[in-house]
């Protein structure tokens, strides 16, 4: 099983953005961690652009490289119908994750317009949203 982690844009801040919100683990811990947990059950790989164009072009590329998708849209979340797009003409099943609870932040971040094109999203948990995402697409695929 072949699995892509794709995070958009700042989360190659983590660390150091917000600890308050997001901690103060950085996006090498969170491969780190996430890697340990499926060991040599799943093949994961990373990717993360702050270039709408790149995550979408790394979509395309899912279709045909991977058995599914776990994406942090990052603020694209809130906005990118083009990330949206992507997501609903690919057949690879994709989990929308956040690290924070979207509908517990400012009323603008509430709002996923991603969201509806994956068959799942999961927020709030730290980390483990990650965790929670791949076994969830595991079991749907």
């Amino acid at each position: 099983m072949k699995i892509i982690v794709i995070n958009g844009p700042n989360l190659n801040m983590l660390g150091k953005r917000e600890p308050g919100i997001y901690g103060n683990e950085t996006l090498d811990d969170l491969r780190k961690y996430v890697k340990d947990e499926f060991k040599d059950d799943v093949d994961i790989e990373f990717f993360q652009s702050n270039h709408e164009g790149y995550i979408i072009d790394k979509l395309h590329e899912a279709n045909e490289e991977f058995d599914g998708v776990v994406i942090n849209p990052g603020a694209f979340t809130h906005y990118s119908y083009a990330i949206h797009d992507a997501i609903k003409s690919i057949s690879t099943k994709v989990v929308e994750v956040h690290i924070s609870n979207i509908h517990q932040r400012e009323e603008f971040r509430q709002k996923s317009v991603t969201a509806s094109a994956c068959i799942g999203q999961i927020s709030g948990f730290g980390f483990e949203s990650y965790i929670l995402g791949i076994k969830s697409l595991l079991k749907q695929i």
